[in-house]
């Protein structure tokens, strides 16, 4: 087995926890060891979950939390001993409607870029650890280090810091050292860098296309970054990167389009030889389309922990997978030496968040029930998310909104568009305008609009990143119900408000319309924050963390 030093960075274990990493790995049965490199996800009802994980004994689970705090805290205080292993309990932290359905709304990401305060970063990173660690949350796949560079990418959208590299660096780099100080280990994604690719990984392996040269200036400074702070885990992505795999071998052909998870030259010799990583390798989900393209699962599954994954995340039939690694190992493709080795970076990365001491405290309801309900964890959030509204222009000097000067108001909105909600959920934007004394019409696509009938347009757009969508755009037919709606255009007849509560770039598809604003999430808070700026009582403070009028001049007008 390759040496691996559990006494340096990022696991600084000491020869205790050492010594229970060894003894742990090579006490268990072949089957563990491989079940070890699984991260399974784990949603439903919790008794049903817990019987999943008896039965497989993954190393970890990437839990979806549900509503129910007691349930979940049960849960919880079961699964170590559901294996014979402690697990990893990993999450997506990314704020806005990824934000704990217990815990406190937070602004996600580009919310927190637009503010542009290290600070506040840490503050809101600090207040996601804490409420995460107390519900049994040990892992996040975050911080995010993709670069908004290709404005129509539905994957990278609200996820990132923006498009500025130095940006970028300063909050993911605040987010893993609060994250890991309070008992959650930080990951960065998406592993060689996206976000010069439209395209999504969950449909088709993406491509970094950046030579070396532009790589080492943006993302190879992000990630050599987040190794010398200390980040435990690296997320490897369904991503190519032609430019380093043609240096070695300029003959690559195809293999120059091999996605990172299957890729030993960019997994170990760029990410562990060249920028000297000695964490945790996680692959990204692998029933992606960016993973199933390259080839058949029984030989895609083994490749990828031969390629230098340490964790395979999830799996559509855990069985199946496992019963290819045992076959690879047989067959000699897959050397017993690297499971050992992937198995020692799973138990390290545990050891270090503590997982191996008989003294550690579970999860517990009345605690979690405390933190969850912390008044400070409420106003921290609240003056973070009033910073974050942005506006972009008002050409026409319409706002503040009044319901003197804009009494009835027209309302298309797309609803809030989420990946797993199989229709859009309603917002409550509408409704706190008609708090405000604004008489407010949603539209339909049977209305006949007359604009004489109204004092403000008013477009409310809801789409965060989405996963398979492919792209995103304004899609004015969708929005207004058919072709003779779609291009109608009123902001030269009525007052015309355009607001984003997410995707930030909709100039590209309406560089007319007189005011916009972008507010980049669509969590309740947000939509409240919104309001404040708009009737004038809370000043906009966001900057834009990325170009919204996507490198044209025509939408600045």
């Amino acid at each position: 087995m390759a040496a691996i030093d559990l006494s340096a960075a990022p696991f600084n274990l000491d020869e205790a926890a050492t010594a229970w990493v060894h003894a742990t790995r090579d006490s268990l049965s072949p089957r563990d060891k491989l079940a070890q490199l699984f991260v399974l996800l784990s949603r439903g009802a919790p008794e049903e979950a817990l019987e999943a994980i008896r039965t497989f004994k993954p190393g970890g689970i990437t839990r979806i939390f549900t509503p129910e705090l007691a349930d979940e805290i049960a849960l919880m205080r079961q699964i170590d001993s559901a294996g014979p292993v402690p697990m990893t309990v990993s999450a997506d932290l990314e704020g806005s409607r990824m934000s704990l359905p217990f815990g406190t709304e937070v602004p996600n990401p580009l919310g927190l870029a637009a503010i542009d305060d290290v600070q506040t970063t840490t503050a809101i990173s600090t207040l996601m650890a804490e409420e995460a660690h107390a519900v049994g949350l040990n892992w996040s796949f975050t911080p995010v280090i993709d670069i908004n560079k290709a404005f129509q990418s539905a994957i990278v959208g609200t996820r990132s810091y923006g498009d500025d590299v130095e940006r970028i660096e300063r909050h993911a780099l605040a987010q893993i050292a609060a994250f890991q100080k309070h008992g959650v280990a930080a990951t960065v994604k998406h592993w060689p860098g996206e976000g010069f690719d439209d395209r999504d990984q969950h449909l088709v392996t993406t491509v970094n296309p950046l030579s070396l040269a532009e790589w080492e200036q943006t993302f190879g400074r992000l990630y050599r970054a987040a190794i010398e702070a200390g980040v435990m885990s690296v997320m490897s992505a369904h991503i190519a990167f032609p430019a380093f795999v043609r240096e070695l071998d300029p003959d690559a052909g195809a293999e120059a389009y091999r996605p990172a998870t299957q890729s030993t030259v960019l997994n170990q010799t760029l990410l562990r030889e060249r920028l000297g990583f000695n964490g945790l390798i996680v692959s990204d989900a692998t029933p992606m389309a960016g993973f199933g393209d390259w080839g058949p699962r029984e030989e895609t599954i083994p490749q990828c922990v031969i390629a230098g994954c340490d964790v395979i995340l999830f799996s559509d039939d855990p069985n199946a997978d496992l019963m290819y690694l045992v076959k690879a190992v047989a067959d000699g493709r897959l050397s017993q030496e690297r499971v050992d080795e992937a198995v020692t970076r799973v138990l390290g990365l545990k050891a270090a968040l503590g997982l191996h001491k008989a003294d550690r405290p579970e999860p517990a309801l009345n605690t979690a029930e405390m933190i969850m309900a912390r008044s400070t964890s409420k106003q921290i959030a609240g003056a973070a998310t009033a910073k974050v509204p942005t506006l972009v222009k008002d050409t026409a000097k319409l706002l503040p909104l009044t319901p003197a000067r804009h009494k009835r108001v027209l309302i298309f909105s797309t609803g809030a568009v989420q990946p797993f909600a199989p229709v859009p959920l309603p917002l409550s934007l509408p409704d706190l305008l008609r708090q405000e004394g604004f008489d407010v019409t949603e539209y339909s696509e049977d209305m006949q609009v007359n604009p004489k009938d109204f004092d403000l347009v008013l477009y409310l757009l809801a789409e965060e990143t989405l996963l398979t969508r492919q792209r995103i755009f304004l899609n004015w037919r969708a929005l207004t119900g058919n072709v003779f709606g779609a291009m109608k255009r009123y902001w030269h007849d009525v007052p015309t408000l355009m607001v984003s509560l997410g995707f930030p770039y909709y100039l590209h598809d309406a560089p007319r319309v007189p005011t916009y604003v972008n507010a980049y999430g669509s969590n309740e808070d947000m939509q409240a924050a919104v309001v404040e700026c708009l009737m004038g009582r809370t000043p906009f403070a966001g900057k834009n963390p990325v170009d919204p009028f996507c490198g044209s001049d025509q939408g600045k007008y």
